[in-house]
Formats: C-alpha cells, sequence, structure tokens
C-alpha cells in the first residue's frame, strides 16, 4: 500500500491474489523456493563441455542452496509469518471467523493492491483511502462470488477512509457496531491479505487511544501481527461487530510495533 501524509508509512499493499488455502501454505513455500533455487543453480553450474562433472563441486552446491533455500524462506516468510498462517488456519475452523472471511475483498488496480469488506448486501465496501488514491474505479475480488468492477463513490482522506460501490444483489457483508467502544486488553480478530496472502484471520488485544500527528482525531492501538496488505481489514469485537479499520503499523516507544485501526466512529460521522 503506498502511504500518505496522514500515516505511518509502514504499511503496505497485498502483493498478489493467487488462492490457496492456509493449511498448503507452508509445505507450497519450502517447495516452489526449493524447486527455483535448484532450477538456477543448474543453470549455472552446467558443464559447458562434455569433462566430468566434479562430485566435490556438486556436494558444495547442495550445501549453498540448503542455506539459501532458508535464508530466503527467513527473509520473505519470517518465523511471525509463519506463526500468522498458523493462527489463520485455527482461527478459520471456527464457524463465525469463516463466515466473516466471505465479505472480505482484494482490492487491486494497476497500482495498487489492498483489502476491503463489504458492509451491504447490495455492493457498498469499505477500505482505507489510501488502497484507492488516485482511482476512480478498481477491481475488487470477493471470496466466492468473484470479481466485480467498482466504483470510488466516497473519500475521506483526513482518516484515511474510502467507500466502494459493486453492483450486485445478496452479497455476503459485516455488521458494523453502532459505536467503537473496548477495554483494555480486549481481545479482537481481524482479516486482510497480508504478505503476498489472501484471506488471513488473525488476533490481538486493544491498548488504548493514540493522537496522531497531523491527524484531528485519535485512533486505536492494538497489540496484534498486523504486516504490509492488512490495510482495510476489519477488526471485530467478541460479539463479531466491526469496530474499526486496519490502516497502519506503528513502532511505539513503549508497546513496540502495534497495529492502528480508524474507528467506526469515524465512518458514521462522515455519512
Amino acid at each position: 500500500m503506498n502511504s500518505n501524509e496522514k500515516q505511518p508509512p509502514d504499511l503496505k499493499d497485498v502483493d498478489s491474489n493467487e488462492e490457496i488455502d492456509d493449511e498448503e501454505l507452508q509445505a507450497l513455500v519450502l517447495e516452489a523456493q526449493q524447486e527455483v533455487l535448484y532450477r538456477e543453480a543448474q543453470e549455472k553450474t552446467t558443464p559447458k563441455t562434455k569433462r566430468p562433472f566434479p562430485k566435490w563441486l556438486f556436494w558444495l552446491i547442495s550445501i549453498v542452496m540448503v542455506f539459501n533455500t532458508f535464508a530466503i524462506i527467513f527473509e520473505v516468510y519470517s518465523i511471525p509469518a509463519i506463526e500468522f498462517l498458523q493462527t489463520s488456519s485455527k482461527l478459520s475452523k471456527q464457524e463465525n471467523i469463516g463466515t466473516y472471511k466471505k465479505s472480505v475483498v482484494v482490492i487491486q488496480s494497476a497500482e495498487s493492491k489492498g483489502t476491503g469488506f463489504s458492509i451491504s448486501s447490495d455492493g457498498t465496501i469499505l477500505t482505507n483511502y489510501h488502497v484507492v488514491k488516485g482511482i476512480d474505479t478498481v477491481n475488487v475480488f470477493f471470496p466466492e462470488e468473484g470479481r466485480f468492477t467498482a466504483e470510488v463513490v466516497h473519500t475521506y482522506p483526513s482518516v484515511d477512509l474510502a467507500v466502494l460501490k459493486v453492483n450486485g444483489q445478496d452479497l455476503p457483508h459485516l455488521e458494523l457496531a453502532e459505536k467503537t467502544t473496548f477495554t483494555a486488553n480486549e481481545a479482537i480478530n481481524f482479516i486482510g491479505n497480508p504478505l503476498s496472502f489472501k484471506g488471513i484471520a488473525n488476533e490481538g488485544t486493544i491498548i488504548d487511544y493514540i493522537q496522531l500527528p497531523d491527524w484531528d482525531v485519535p485512533v486505536v492501538m492494538m497489540k496484534a501481527p498486523v504486516y504490509r496488505g492488512n490495510s482495510g481489514s476489519p477488526v471485530f469485537n467478541s460479539k463479531g461487530l466491526v469496530i474499526g479499520i486496519v490502516f497502519a503499523t506503528l513502532d511505539h516507544e513503549t508497546h513496540g510495533k502495534v497495529g492502528l485501526f480508524v474507528p467506526v466512529d469515524e465512518f458514521y460521522d462522515r455519512q
């Protein structure tokens, strides 16, 4: 995601809209990285003449491949990232989380990708402003209903929110809380498209409100594994109501890396 002047620059867009089940991700990551590295090593070391291939070089290449494989995996798919895949797999077995995921969409344009979620059966979608900044129409992908063309109908840059509209009927949608209320350390869930994955469910706890520089309204901090691509993710309370929209991360001097979400109140105040 591209940041704007109203938010910390840590969070970026989702990289891919590839369909894949959570349980398969870890195995596929390992297999794909090993296959690519093996092909590259073969191309670089194939003898140009008919001289015998030295065994010592074969073993050296094998060792280098192993180290390179793990280096790439830990760089692209770090230990915390593997943990969020495991968490998503566990949470997605819950009936309520599985139902919520049906309403969380991938938003894709020529310049960016991000997360959004449906809030009405006829195709109203809420996301971050910086996901669709400077764009009039985008592609929206529902997990089951497929691709729609969405029009950007309202933008609220001061609170990093945007409303999209697709032509649809009987679409799955989420229910917004009437007001953002919480207690310290209250457990929450959120669903989005972090890194190169789709429909990842995760969990965390709410810390408190925080006033950011150049923002007129406070936003909410949560201790949660928010990654590039989670912008536009809905944040759920224990009743399954959306209380906010993820838009960024922040390195906090007391709490470390935290996720930030816009309270749902700010959406209501601009209707």
